[in-house]
């Protein structure tokens, strides 16, 4: 099994990441040109997580993305379907909890977290608005969602360019760098084939989302989508709520 179809069947596109997973940072941060790190920092600042709340982080593979959670002393669970990236993930931060999980039925009971992201992952997901709406589900009333993706260029010439790399210059780098090129062609053609950024807005709206917006970086190659879970307590009521309760734990640590 070399590499997964664009019709996305579950078992193919696991054991395509289970293949790759030894390498997969590297890789990745190789093929961005480092641009990786910084689209993670940006997606951890619109998360806007503090200790005392829980964040889910779906698709985390082995890990990366969950890591500034983590390291920050915020409640994290790394979720994802391949078993290959999950162990490789264990291997380095045995103190992140990792959890094998299908996307679209989460193994986690209704308003578990107070804040839920998935960072280049929704694309490789077969029924992408189910699973929206099972982190709908789960993420608290007031929540946060957070979404990172590849995403359509704004400005034409440099969508041209951006898909001439994609198509021919990507491939040809993954084999060089890769122990799986085929892998990264199938990116390659589910990036291209991915909705634009307003398309996947409506999604989020549809599936019942609030306060829909998102930002482009690097002139809309990526696309980082945000939206809230309806209900009583805002984001900023969950966060003060998380800091009060923070307090009180260190207080009763200090008695």
């Amino acid at each position: 099994m070399n590499r997964a179809s664009l019709d996305k069947r579950p078992d193919e596109v696991a054991a395509m990441f289970d293949d790759v997973a030894p390498k997969y940072d590297l890789v990745n941060d190789v093929l961005s040109m480092g641009q990786t790190r910084r689209w993670r920092r940006i997606v951890v600042e619109a998360v806007d997580a503090v200790p005392g709340q829980r964040v889910l982080d779906l698709a985390a593979g082995t890990g990366t993305s969950s890591e500034p959670y983590a390291d920050a002393g915020i409640d994290v669970v790394a979720c994802d379907f391949s078993l290959g990236m999950l162990r490789v993930g264990k291997r380095r931060r045995p103190d992140i909890d990792f959890i094998a999980g299908d996307a679209t039925k989460l193994p986690f009971a209704d308003n578990s977290f107070d804040a839920t992201t998935i960072s280049f992952g929704l694309r490789n997901i077969d029924e992408p608005e189910q699973a929206l709406a099972e982190m709908l589900r789960v993420t608290k009333p007031g929540g946060r969602l957070v979404i990172a993706e590849f995403s359509h260029p704004v400005v034409t010439l440099w969508r041209t360019m951006y898909t001439e790399y994609l198509m021919r210059a990507l491939p040809a780098i993954a084999t060089k760098v890769s122990s799986n090129p085929d892998a990264y062609t199938y990116l390659a053609e589910s990036i291209r084939a991915w909705p634009d950024q307003d398309e996947l807005g409506g999604w989020l709206r549809e599936c019942g989302f609030t306060d829909v917006a998102y930002r482009n970086l690097n002139g809309g190659i990526v696309a980082v989508h945000r939206g809230t879970k309806p209900g009583r307590e805002s984001g900023t009521a969950a966060r003060n709520g998380a800091e009060t309760r923070l307090r009180k734990k260190s207080t009763r640590a200090v008695n």
